[in-house]
């Protein structure tokens, strides 16, 4: 069964309705009828939050969120020692951000994994893991 890992630009863009939200409700869709699994980091969940605090208010984060988890989305928690260390080395190795490195070192941790984003900054990586990009806006 393939497991998707999405970062915080597909989860965004999924709840703004712009390019590759329809992708993005695919794999949901796919994950509720149990053809798939979806996950997130949650360093990715908490720059969700913090955008949408950002923009909205924490009203409408607390609302936000409680609608993702209804839809299942499986939170990790990749921050223990062991990946921490492999998501520096993916950092140091490829320049990406340090908290987009812990989607590609959670990513990699099976073969069946594939990395959803809209960032392209993960260019730098996609030869390392799978990875689908969503349209450009």
């Amino acid at each position: 069964m393939v497991t998707y890992v999405m970062d915080s630009s597909a989860v965004l863009r999924y709840l703004h309705s712009q390019a590759g939200s329809d992708r993005v409700a695919e794999i949901i869709q796919g994950h509720l009828a149990g053809e798939c699994q979806a996950v997130m980091p949650a360093a990715h969940w908490g720059e969700v939050a913090g955008i949408t605090c950002k923009l909205y208010g924490r009203r409408e984060m607390e609302q936000v969120l409680s609608r993702l988890d209804a839809l299942g989305l499986e939170v990790v928690a990749a921050a223990d020692g062991p990946s921490a260390v492999r998501a520096a080395l993916i950092k140091v190795d490829t320049g990406i951000p340090y908290v987009d490195s812990f989607a590609v070192e959670l990513t990699g941790r099976g073969l069946d994994r594939v990395l959803v984003t809209a960032d392209f900054d993960f260019k730098a990586v996609s030869r390392h893991v799978k990875t689908e990009f969503l349209p450009a806006k």
